[in-house]
């Protein structure tokens, strides 16, 4: 499919807080998001620009929210910010994390998207998923119901 649409370059995702500093240290120094970058003004006018590797959005009907809510155990939270980090190892991750002062929302589980998930609460109202993959996306693909959606059956 051709687009004359530019693609974008860069996702950027705003995280608005009031405590900067524990949010800027949990993403930086917890999860190991490397500052590119930062600005500050005077007073409190600050922002920093966190690396993160490769960025996809996730669209999900509420259905599939609530699904993935149940597969992970955690509690359903409507509308709530959540940030979903691909790691090496999930365990390793939530240590870290819980560590750095997060807490367990739902431990490590199997998902049927053959991943290792767990969910921490993160600072600012975000909640933070950690995931495994178990399978390359070839061998997901082979699964039933594993498509794009322009070619599933409707």
């Amino acid at each position: 499919m051709t687009s004359t649409t530019p693609s974008p370059t860069q996702l950027r995702l705003i995280i608005e807080t009031d405590d900067f500093d524990t949010a800027l240290r949990f993403y930086r120094d917890v999860l190991g998001m490397p500052e590119q970058l930062a600005y500050a003004t005077e007073d409190d006018d600050r922002v920093a620009i966190l690396h993160v590797g490769v960025a996809t959005i996730e669209l999900a009907t509420p259905t599939h929210a609530r699904n993935i809510d149940d597969v992970e155990g955690a509690p359903r939270t409507p509308g709530a910010l959540r940030i979903a980090l691909e790691v090496e190892d999930t365990e390793e991750a939530v240590a870290a994390a819980r560590a750095g002062g997060a807490e367990l929302i739902s431990p490590p589980v199997k998902t049927p998207f053959q991943s290792l998930n767990a969910r921490v609460q993160g600072p600012a109202g975000w909640q933070v998923t950690f995931f495994q993959e178990l399978e390359t996306l070839d061998q997901r693909a082979a699964h039933e119901g594993f498509t794009t959606d322009d070619a599933r059956e409707r």
